[in-house]
């Protein structure tokens, strides 16, 4: 349980001058060092449930390699792609500018900052749910037995969408996680919790974030492009 520090005179402190670490931590130090060994754990979990999908990937690429190729073409557009890649990027961009403002005690560059990736993230779902994946449901563009499209140009179109679907639905809902994340580190940064003494929270956030990012740089060029 972490606290406020009781010293005499600081009542008029902001909440991330006053931090101090719970009783089970020696000091400041030791949790921020925690809190990070913690993240990245959690962090390579995503990695290993994410790479399940790039080996599925991989061994349907080689099993049915032509089918495949031209089904990423007939289904997929890469230029909706090319735009959500885009827009994350620049969301990753955002979440770095609203750390430095916890850093140099900005509290104003963390609150916009934070809005922007929100926006970016936003953008990017209503992208893949609007012009994606509504338009592949009336069509029947689905995965495994739901296939129902009636004018397929392959004979494994329905492995090649399962693949797409799922992959692209899992790192979907981690984009609602980020966002859900991402409002709470905006409230936090409300009540200035965050500044150059402690910034925990807001940096293992945006690690989240830029893992969420970088899983989307490999599955646009592979579902998309190749």
């Amino acid at each position: 349980m972490t606290t406020l520090s009781t010293k005499p005179g600081n009542a008029d402190l902001a909440p991330h001058e006053s931090y101090v670490p719970g009783s089970h931590w020696r000091n400041l130090q030791d949790e921020t060092e925690g809190a990070k060994l913690g993240m990245w754990l959690f962090l390579s979990t995503e990695i290993l449930l994410f790479s399940g999908f790039f080996c599925a990937y991989a061994v349907f690429r080689m099993l049915y390699p032509g089918n495949w190729h031209d089904a990423s073409q007939y289904y997929l557009n890469w230029k909706i792609g090319a735009v959500n890649t885009v827009v994350l990027l620049l969301s990753s961009f955002t979440v770095v500018l609203a750390i430095r403002g916890a850093q140099t005690n900005r509290n104003w560059m963390i609150q916009l900052n934070l809005l922007l990736t929100n926006l970016c993230a936003a953008f990017f779902l209503v992208v893949k749910l609007g012009w994606e994946y509504w338009p592949k449901w009336q069509k029947g563009e689905l995965p495994g037995a739901a296939f129902t499209y009636g004018n397929p140009q392959g004979t494994h179109d329905n492995i090649f969408l399962s693949v797409y679907w799922v992959a692209t639905a899992t790192h979907g809902v981690h984009v609602l996680v980020g966002i859900i994340v991402l409002t709470w580190c905006m409230i936090k940064a409300s009540r200035r919790e965050f500044g150059p003494r402690h910034y925990t929270f807001l940096e293992n956030a945006g690690l989240y974030w830029h893992i969420v990012d970088v899983i989307w740089i490999f599955l646009f060029p592979l579902l998309y492009l190749v």
